[in-house]
């Protein structure tokens, strides 16, 4: 995992297809109210978009929008992505055809 000297992830601008996540963190109680271990609950492949780039070029020059906006919740890969830590907190950058959904909700 790449360890950076930012301060704040407001700090950093994704560039071209590339596309900021950070993992949505799975709940840790169920509905009943018990409270599970943390070596229990499985990592979740959603994430939620923090920011994007500007979009990659085509072979023409011309720039191709990414398919998510900061905000929009998505489908992520299990592995893959390239990962941060700022601070305590974990992002992952990736690619946006490496996306697999945008969830709708």
């Amino acid at each position: 995992m790449a360890s950076t000297s930012l301060r704040s992830i407001k700090s950093l601008a994704p560039l071209l297809d590339r596309i900021l996540v950070q993992r949505i963190k799975a709940e840790t109680k169920t509905a009943g109210g018990i409270f599970l271990p943390e070596s229990s609950v499985k990592e979740l492949n959603e994430a939620k978009v923090l920011a994007v780039g500007p979009g990659a070029l085509d072979k023409d020059g011309k720039r191709i929008q990414p398919s998510v906006a900061p905000g929009d919740k998505v489908l992520i890969p299990q592995y893959g992505g390239s990962p941060l830590k700022v601070g305590d907190d974990e992002y992952s950058l990736f690619r946006d055809h490496e996306l697999l959904a945008k969830i709708n909700e």
